[in-house]
């Protein structure tokens, strides 16, 4: 039985959705989405009333362990119904084998192109949530020098790429001369520099999806909308999150934009969230939705995937969505221009009846509501 004859082992039964069915051909890729990148083993202790203190112990009422890094990517993508392939290396201990069971067969992630490093252990993250914050530990050594993305990556519609100034992948040209879309995200520059011309790779991307603060640096430019506007002279599409208040989306090629304000929800565990919202973004695009569409549903599973904990653990399937949608059409004082602006989502959501929020995340037996 091949991974797309079964339903995902990480969705709820019966609510799998395909949102490129009706685009797929005898002569697609064998993937829909293609990343490489480090693979965490995170662990999150929950239910903590405040920080350690030094010199005392502290328990948490719960705990849940998962893989994260760019897991937590392909976990999103995985679970919105995309055929994923992982490039990753993985540790040959314990927390590797962990980790790699639990994307291959719990959320049937490929990693053909993936392998288990002798000698080499998993990185790890300790992460506490206390007071809607959270604190990080991690650990790890440098990853093997000939990285883990291997020399003929496998073809894809898409594939996502985190950019590092000063320094090339040449896997990404290779992936985008042969019609791959690529998306492009990045990390903090830690140079001070901010220097565009150091994103070399930036000249084969589709698309650019920065935070705020990220864009303004980047471009010199003291407004996000500006930043995304001037980053439309290097990337066809340039979309900068804004926090709170949403996330601004150009289009280059045509000079139309898009601008979603974001979905307010109980927030506890930001972790994970940026990968969320690309993952959403690229299913978005690949299904040939209109860019207001993609950028809203991009929020939409960011945001729902902000109510639990973990990275990996939170990023929402098409139960949730279903779920979520079926709840805020419930209240009638829902303001009926906000509920159109996600309405094109009604012929795709499962008929799953399940409560919203859902407890999909909770790490642990135990961490539960008092009674």
């Amino acid at each position: 039985m091949s991974a797309y004859d079964r339903e995902p082992p990480g969705a709820y039964h019966g609510a799998h959705v395909d949102p490129l069915a009706e685009l797929r051909t005898a002569d697609d890729p064998p993937w829909d989405v293609y990343l490489t990148g480090t693979v965490f083993l995170d662990i999150v202790f929950t239910g903590l009333d405040s920080a350690p203190e030094r010199g005392t112990e502290s328990w948490a009422r719960g705990m849940g362990s998962s893989p994260g890094g760019v897991a937590n990517m392909a976990t999103a993508l995985a679970r919105l119904g995309l055929r994923t392939s992982l490039a990753a290396a993985f540790g040959d201990d314990h927390y590797g084998e962990y980790c790699w069971d639990a994307l291959e067969q719990g959320e049937g992630i490929d990693l053909s192109a993936s392998r288990s490093v002798p000698e080499w252990h998993s990185p790890v993250t300790v992460s506490m949530a206390y007071e809607g914050e959270r604190a990080m530990v991690s650990h790890g050594h440098e990853p093997p020098p000939d990285g883990p993305a291997p020399e003929c990556p496998p073809r894809a519609r898409a594939a996502i790429a985190s950019l590092t100034s000063g320094r090339r992948a040449p896997w990404i040209a290779e992936v985008a001369s042969n019609g791959t879309l690529v998306f492009a995200d990045v990390g903090w520059d830690d140079t001070g520099r901010w220097d565009l011309a150091g994103l070399a790779d930036l000249e084969h991307c589709e698309a650019f999806l920065p935070n705020a603060e990220e864009a303004m640096r980047y471009t010199r430019t003291d407004c996000p909308r500006a930043a995304a506007h001037a980053l439309t002279d290097y990337v066809p599409l340039a979309v900068v999150t804004l926090g709170a208040q949403g996330a601004y989306a150009v289009d280059g090629r045509t000079g139309e934009t898009a601008e979603v304000p974001a979905i307010e929800v109980e927030e506890l565990d930001p972790t994970g969230a940026g990968d969320v919202f690309v993952a959403g973004f690229v299913t978005g695009t690949l299904a040939g939705w209109p860019l207001a569409d993609r950028v809203a549903f991009a929020g939409l599973t960011a945001a729902l995937s902000v109510q639990e904990f973990g990275g990996s653990l939170s990023a929402p399937g098409w139960a949730e969505i279903a779920a979520w949608w079926r709840r805020v059409r419930a209240y009638d004082d829902q303001d009926p221009a906000a509920l159109r602006r996600y309405a094109f989502l009604e012929a795709l959501l499962p008929d799953v009846a399940r409560p919203w929020p859902l407890r999909r995340a909770v790490p642990t037996i135990g961490f539960r509501a008092a009674r």
